[in-house]
């Protein structure tokens, strides 16, 4: 698998990506952007967060989650519900 950066996810905004292990929940990709910080020698990429949303009325633990997507195919990310606003929760993926 190649190493996804920033740039590879900032083209799919408000695409959605799906999680066919957990009742094929949906999971809609707000926001790319970088993490501001020193970059050490040797880094594969630099750093960057995503925030996705899951409109379930039911927030999903922190786990890994085998994300499918049309253009990635199926990428397991680690998401943490930081959030919730009147669409539903909001999730977070820190890549480093």
């Amino acid at each position: 698998m190649n190493i996804l950066t920033l740039e590879y996810f900032a083209a799919r905004l408000n695409e959605t990506f799906i999680c066919e292990s957990d009742g094929n929940a949906s999971f809609v990709l707000l926001e790319a952007k970088p993490i501001v910080m020193t970059t050490l020698e040797g880094m594969l990429r630099a750093p960057f967060s995503l925030l996705f949303r899951n409109c379930s009325p039911i927030m999903f633990n922190q786990k890994i989650f085998n994300m499918k997507h049309a253009s990635i195919g199926e990428v397991g990310i680690f998401l943490v519900p930081v959030a919730r606003d009147r669409e539903g929760f909001l999730y977070q993926a820190v890549f480093n």
